[in-house]
């Protein structure tokens, strides 16, 4: 399931009319509510329940986050998320009793989040301490800490922050980075299987509160802020959630503290010739004359792609590459207005650079796939030798970016080959014997 395609439930009747200050109910503990179990014991049951209001997200979420003092049982989470009370002058801090039926709302797959669809509610009283838990290791079982305010005692390690624009997401770690199973351990051993089984124990997913997607700023980091793989985070705290795709995150209650970013200098290599690649996102320039936006799977509007070709053009001068293999390229042929032939003319007119950019004209393709590979090269560095080759069939179908390859030759020197392949993506449905995908952890 989506992240950002999940609806928030919504209460037909959205007034929730407020209890009495006098007429107190009989409470039991939250941890009663959650249980020991996956599901709640009570699910389906109206209950009345009292807690400290530690997370209002309301705006983001559509519920607040309410804590006890515990009930003793380190095994039931001692918090819960509140839905209905949207027209509630609440505030965190407030200690309020609620009334309400039991349910456990979908959080992705088979997962579910234990959530209370309020009644009644009433304020006891306001400006109390925040419940907190300190956080020392990652623990073993995320579920008995479901709903509660956390405060992460030890450094966290960023581990990916490709989400973070899109869904306000920041990917880290217990206890270092997480390293991909293959890298350090042989496919289809138990010892891949024990670095995988480590990796989702140690994996944390920082989060905004929000549901919305590509937030004009995520709540937890100052403007401007620069966040980096590797980097340590202290002193981390927020909620602990689970929906959209079954996994546990936490909605940060305030500013990431960042270090300042460390760059490690550039290496300098006897190299006569300079060779990149890297991945373009999706460079779809609709018709190439301004109109057909938006596109199969760039961007939205012409702004969106303009915006897009500028950083392109930066990356690729900076890198100082002769030849570069570009990947989830639009598959639109090799005209003047194709996306490859587009980027070219882009790198061509960047001023105070050379306008010896050219692309390698595989004739169709690679491919048949939206997206597709390329090569582009600097004429004045290199000459092609030869027609480009590309593969087409067995592990290398539709859905399988389909290489190609293209031999150079910079001056007198011998010839090399450079072969465009976009790895990471691969159906694999025509793949047969050693090239099939095992089940191992390798794909195919």
């Amino acid at each position: 399931m989506s992240r950002r395609s999940l609806a928030v439930v919504a209460l037909i009747n959205l007034f929730i009319p407020a209890m009495p200050a006098a007429a107190e109910s009989t409470t039991i503990a939250i941890g009663a509510v959650q249980g020991t179990a996956i599901r709640s014991p009570l699910e389906g049951k109206t209950v009345a329940i009292q807690g400290v209001v530690t997370a209002d997200l309301r705006a983001g979420l559509g519920g607040v986050f309410v804590q006890d003092a515990g009930d003793g049982d380190a095994r039931s989470s001692d918090a819960l998320f509140v839905q209905g009370m949207d027209d509630a002058a609440l505030a965190v801090g407030d200690r309020v009793e609620v009334v309400g039926t039991v349910a456990e709302t979908d959080a992705g797959g088979a997962a579910t989040l234990t959530t209370l669809r309020a009644q009644q509610w009433a304020r006891r009283a306001t400006r109390q301490p925040l419940p907190v838990r300190q956080l020392q290791a990652a623990p073993a079982d995320w579920e008995a800490l479901e709903g509660e305010h956390l405060r992460i005692a030890v450094p966290l390690t960023v581990a990916g922050s490709d989400r973070l624009g899109r869904y306000g997401e920041l990917l880290s770690a217990f206890d270092g980075r997480l390293w991909q199973p293959s890298e350090i351990a042989v496919p289809g051993t138990a010892a891949h299987a024990r670095v995988a089984a480590d990796n989702a124990r140690r994996r944390l997913l920082l989060d905004d509160g929000s549901s919305q997607r590509n937030p004009a700023k995520v709540a937890y980091l100052d403007a401007g802020a620069e966040v980096r793989s590797g980097m340590q985070l202290h002193d981390v705290e927020g909620i602990v959630d689970q929906r959209y795709d079954g996994g546990y995150r936490l909605h940060l209650s305030r500013l990431l503290a960042l270090p300042k970013p460390m760059r490690a200098p550039a290496p300098k290599l006897d190299a006569d010739l300079h060779i990149a690649a890297f991945n373009l996102e999706n460079l779809f320039n609709g018709d190439g004359r301004g109109g057909g936006f938006p596109t199969k799977r760039g961007a939205r509007t012409p702004a969106e792609y303009q915006a897009q070709l500028r950083k392109l053009v930066t990356t690729i001068n900076a890198l100082q590459a002769d030849v570069a293999a570009l990947m989830e390229l639009e598959n639109d042929g090799y005209g003047a207005d194709s996306s490859i032939a587009q980027l070219v003319a882009a790198l061509n007119a960047t001023p105070g650079k050379p306008a010896d950019w050219r692309f390698v004209h595989a004739g169709k393709g690679p491919g048949t796939h939206p997206i597709r590979v390329g090569l582009i090269y600097r004429a004045a560095r290199l000459t092609p030798v030869g027609p480009p080759v590309v593969l087409e069939g067995g592990p290398f179908a539709e859905h399988s970016r389909a290489p190609l390859a293209q031999a150079f030759r910079a001056g007198q020197g011998p010839a090399f080959v450079v072969v465009a392949n976009h790895f990471k993506s691969k159906g694999c449905t025509q793949a047969s014997g050693d090239d099939a995908d095992r089940g191992d952890g390798q794909g195919c």
